[in-house]
């Protein structure tokens, strides 16, 4: 990442949220390819060293995407994003979950609210995620599997997958 680009992870405990504020070197059109189409979204979003492949993607509203991360050694780690509503290239909120390779959820792990706004900065794209937990407990077991850092490596990704598409 740039040291000029904003990025402000903010944990609060008391609405169980966490509110990740980052600006990306690219005009909002792009960044919202990057967040939206599973073509983009397989060459970023895992944190280094995985990989992610996508099994389904139907960016729509009541649509859902269902992803692997992928070790190098080749373990897989389901996700399932299922799409609430989308505002073009301005925001789309989303449940997001652990499941396994069908797509059911896990529900021993935490399912969170996501919520992402993309708008323009003066010389940046500013996206605004907050992600919303029923519980503490549920916020503090995914800050405990490494959230923070998992989130700061794909970011960071995406930063670079930026850079060759521009």
């Amino acid at each position: 990442m740039k040291a000029d680009l904003q990025f402000d992870f903010l944990v609060d405990k008391e609405k169980n949220t966490i509110t990740i504020k980052r600006e990306f070197a690219a005009k909002r059109q792009m960044v919202w390819d990057c967040y939206t189409k599973s073509e983009l979204l397989n060459r970023w979003f895992a944190p280094k060293p995985l990989t992610t492949k996508t099994k389904f993607m139907d960016f729509s509203e009541g649509g859902h995407w269902h992803y692997a991360m992928v070790e190098p050694n080749g373990t897989e780690y389901w996700g399932r994003s299922d799409y609430q509503t989308i505002q073009a290239i301005d925001h789309y909120t989303a449940l997001d979950g652990f499941c396994d390779d069908t797509g059911a959820l896990n529900p021993d792990l935490p399912r969170a609210k996501w919520s992402v706004t993309f708008s323009d900065g003066a010389r940046h794209t500013l996206v605004e995620t907050i992600v919303s937990y029923t519980s503490a407990e549920a916020l503090q077991q995914v800050m405990n599997m490494g959230m923070k850092e998992g989130l700061t490596s794909t970011l960071e990704r995406l930063d670079e997958l930026l850079l060759i598409l521009n």
